[in-house]
C-alpha cells in the first residue's frame, strides 16, 4: 500500500478545512501511522491469548 505524502495529507485537511502546514501534516502522519501500529499489535496480542 502506497503511503500518504504529506503534501496530499495537508491538500486533503486542507479541503476539509484544516488548514496545516506540511510539516504539521508529516506530524499527524507519523502520529497516525504509530497509533495504527499500536492498534494492530494489541489487536494481534489478544488474538494471540484467545488462541492459547
Amino acid at each position: 500500500m502506497e503511503k500518504i505524502r504529506p503534501e496530499k495529507a495537508a491538500e486533503m485537511l486542507r479541503k476539509k478545512g484544516l488548514d496545516v502546514t506540511v510539516e504539521q501534516a508529516a506530524a499527524i502522519l507519523e502520529f497516525m501511522r504509530k497509533l495504527a501500529n499500536i492498534i494492530v499489535a494489541h489487536y494481534l496480542e489478544k488474538q494471540r491469548k484467545r488462541c492459547k
